[in-house]
């Protein structure tokens, strides 16, 4: 799932942009166009039918569910405390409209703004996580990401293509406070889906950071270990700072055998460490992430660094998203153009760089199978997509993930 930035974007302002989680302000119309190039490349790796924007979802849930459509107006409505009259006006409105409006917030005919946009729609990767055959339906912690998380949920409910698991009762909302209430001494319950790794079908990672918080990962551990979902459960302790918001601004993996990373923190620990909880009640803390995948999952895992683990390249390019790369299979990943020093450490380590352009050119004129690409960074347009703080990774929301070998 993804979601190509929308015309509320274009309504961020200088004042506002802070508030609204963005360190600048953007033009729209480019960021579409390296958007489209990021969209294309899935389309040209996995077919038109297995790239869902999530405007087109929430569409056909407004459209196959008409007594919650109402339901939702209603529940937007009073969440952003508007005249109770602008619940008429939206249950009038087409649901191509309708569904335009609740995620820009803006109403085209009228000329009227009703709602904040949501800039970080565009993240889907924080909105919900797949872990094994379950669905985890995150919670944000920042106030401007609310209506992402009210959408998310109501396109989870309410779309076909989660009916399956959704009768199966395979869901977990961490929205739920009866569920998942705050702690006693007051901890809220935040997560989301940047701090959540699939790994394999037995270890889950979840970074509790700037984020997500102790108090989630404890509650979400025991749900899935009582569901039986996965064995492993392992918390990150990372710097609670902006610079590293998710556990995927400091590593991705991107094949069997290879992790990119923020060498300071992910292979040096500097203010990290590793705890490692088993269903069977077993317990392991590890000094940082490169100890804990040696140890746990595969003693010849090897490391990329991000600038080639050298200042000041590794914190220019840990910042430009050099370590949040979306492995489209293992070995072939999607990254910014924008990393030359960490380009020269994928080099190092046996990959071609190739150009999003390049490789569409090549696919289109059929000299190029995506199938038969091995060994390959694929680097995407990034002036004004790296400006929103979030690299491919990010911009991802795996929805059903090819069985691990």
């Amino acid at each position: 799932m993804i979601h190509r930035p929308d015309a509320g974007i274009a309504r961020i302002s200088p004042k506002r942009a802070s508030e609204l989680l963005f360190d600048d302000i953007v033009h729209l119309p480019q960021m579409q166009e390296e958007h489209d190039v990021f969209s294309a490349v899935l389309r040209a790796f996995l077919g038109d039918e297995n790239v869902l924007e999530s405007h087109q979802l929430l569409l056909e849930s407004l459209q196959d569910d008409r007594e919650t459509r109402e339901e939702v107006i209603r529940m937007i409505i009073d969440y952003e405390e508007l005249p109770k009259s602008y619940i008429q006006l939206l249950s009038d409105l087409p649901d191509e409209k309708l569904a335009r409006t609740l995620i820009t917030g803006y109403l085209e005919d009228d000329d009227h703004i009703l709602l904040d946009p949501i800039p970080n729609f565009i993240f889907t990767r924080d909105l919900a996580v797949v872990v094994n055959d379950h669905v985890v339906i995150t919670k944000a912690s920042k106030m401007a990401r609310f209506r992402e998380n009210f959408l998310t949920r109501f396109i989870c409910w309410s779309h076909p293509i989660f009916k399956g698991l959704r009768e199966a009762g395979k869901m977990i909302n961490l929205n739920h406070v009866d569920e998942f209430p705050p702690s006693k001494k007051g901890e809220s319950v935040s997560m989301e889906g940047g701090d959540m790794m699939i790994i394999n079908q037995d270890y889950l990672l979840i970074g509790c950071s700037e984020r997500t918080t102790s108090h989630a990962i404890q509650l979400l551990k025991d749900a899935l270990f009582e569901k039986n979902v996965i064995r492993h459960v392992v918390q990150i302790n990372i710097p609670q700072d902006r610079s590293y918001m998710h556990i995927d601004t400091i590593f991705t993996q991107i094949s069997k055998r290879h992790i990119t990373a923020y060498k300071p923190i992910v292979m040096d620990g500097l203010a990290s460490n590793v705890q490692v909880y088993s269903k069977n009640g077993g317990y392991r803390e590890y000094g940082s992430v490169q100890e804990f995948f040696h140890n746990e999952i595969d003693q010849d895992m090897e490391f990329i660094p991000s600038g080639n683990g050298q200042s000041p390249y590794q914190e220019r390019e840990q910042w430009t998203d050099g370590c949040n790369l979306v492995a489209i299979k293992p070995g072939v990943a999607l990254t910014y153009d924008r990393n030359p020093e960490t380009e020269k450490a994928f080099q190092a380590n046996g990959y071609q760089i190739l150009h999003a352009h390049d490789f569409l050119k090549a696919v289109k004129a059929g000299k190029l199978d995506p199938a038969t690409l091995e060994q390959t960074i694929i680097t995407l347009p990034s002036n004004e997509l790296s400006r929103a703080r979030g690299g491919s990774h990010c911009m991802t929301c795996p929805l059903e993930r090819a069985p691990i070998d």
